[in-house]
This record gives C-alpha cells, structure tokens and sequence, in this order.
C-alpha cells in the first residue's frame, strides 16, 4: 500500500495531472447544477469536463507526463461523471435504472482492477471497445438533455439507443480488459516460477 501510495504522489504537479483534478471537482458541481434545477448549467460542466478528459490525455502524451496518477485518476474521473450523468438522468425519468446499475457494476469492477494492476506495477491499456463506449457515453449522455424533445425511434427515443448501444460496448470493453489482465497475471506467475517452464 506505501508503495501504491508513493506511486500516486510522485511527479503529480503537472498539467495534465492537474487537468485531471479539475474533472474530479467539476463532478460535484455537475450533480448541484443538476439536481438544483439547472440543467443546462449542468450540460456546460459536463461537456468542460469532456473537453479535459480528451486534452489531459493528449497533453500527458505530448509532454511526456504520464503517472501514476494520471493512469489511475483519468479513466477514474470519467468513470465518476459518466455514472453521476446518467444517475442523474434516471432520477429525472429519461433513462432506464438497468442502464445505470450495469454501467455502475462494470465500472466498479474496472475500478477495482486497475487499482490492483497498478499494484502489481502493470497498467492494462483502454481498449477499442472501452473508448468507443466513452464516446457512446458522452453522446447519449448529451442527448438524454434534450430527452423530451427528441421523437421516438420504434420503441424509444435516439438518445436511449445510443445509451444501450454504449452498455453493449462497455461490457465488451470489460470483458477484454479482464482477458487482458489475467494474461499479464499468469506471465508473473510463469517469470516468478521458471521452473514450470518446459525445456
């Protein structure tokens, strides 16, 4: 747990980092700007915190500031304002509460497994299918604003499918990363003990 500890503090003061924290503090202020009436304000929060998820990214790439921080905390940021967005869709009766309850127990699994990878030193890359869920996300996330005024495509509306759709892609996303990990898992197992290995 120190070692996890000194992981996460070390060289965390830089830009995308900071980015990163911005994201985390505009979640509560999303969730007031919502649940006080306000829901375009609300919209404009979310859609900053898009805008930053997308530089924090491209930034620590460009300037070489990739942390430990920033592995653990980005996806975690977005993780957070996505579940809270759709929460708060639900509550006010434009998605669906199985949406929610799926999205929240994927995410807390992915939770969950990246902080124990990233004990064990190892960072399990965002797939295909995790980074077009994010982006199905975003989108029906937006759209679920305007929920009301949008018609009805057959049994329910565009922004409602886009919602499944983006499940659909997030529960592949997690069936890949767990497939990934424990392939990286049973190679520490094989290095920690050489002399299972044949020859």
């Amino acid at each position: 747990m120190r070692k996890l500890l000194r992981d996460l503090t070390k060289d965390i003061w830089n830009l995308p980092n900071a980015l990163t924290m911005l994201r985390l503090v505009l979640i509560p202020v999303f969730l007031v700007c919502y649940l006080t009436g306000h829901p375009y304000w609300a919209l404009g929060v979310f859609c900053a915190a898009s805008i930053t998820d997308f530089f924090d990214g491209f930034l620590a790439r460009r300037l070489n500031k990739i942390t430990a921080f920033g592995k653990l905390f980005d996806p975690l940021a977005d993780k957070l304002m996505v579940v809270c967005a759709l929460m708060c869709h639900v509550i006010s009766g434009r998605f669906c509460w199985v949406a929610l309850a799926i999205v929240a127990t994927k995410e807390m699994i992915m939770i969950v497994g990246s902080t124990y990878m990233l004990s064990q030193d190892h960072v399990v890359s965002a797939n295909l299918y995790g980074k077009a869920a994010t982006v199905l996300f975003i989108t029906s996330v937006i759209l679920g604003f305007f929920h009301f005024d949008l018609p009805f495509w057959g049994p329910i509306r565009p922004d409602e499918w886009i919602l499944w759709l983006s499940v659909t892609a997030a529960l592949l996303a997690l069936t890949v990363y767990v497939r990934d990990s424990l392939k990286v898992l049973r190679a520490d197992g094989a290095n920690a003990n050489p002399e299972n290995k044949e020859g």
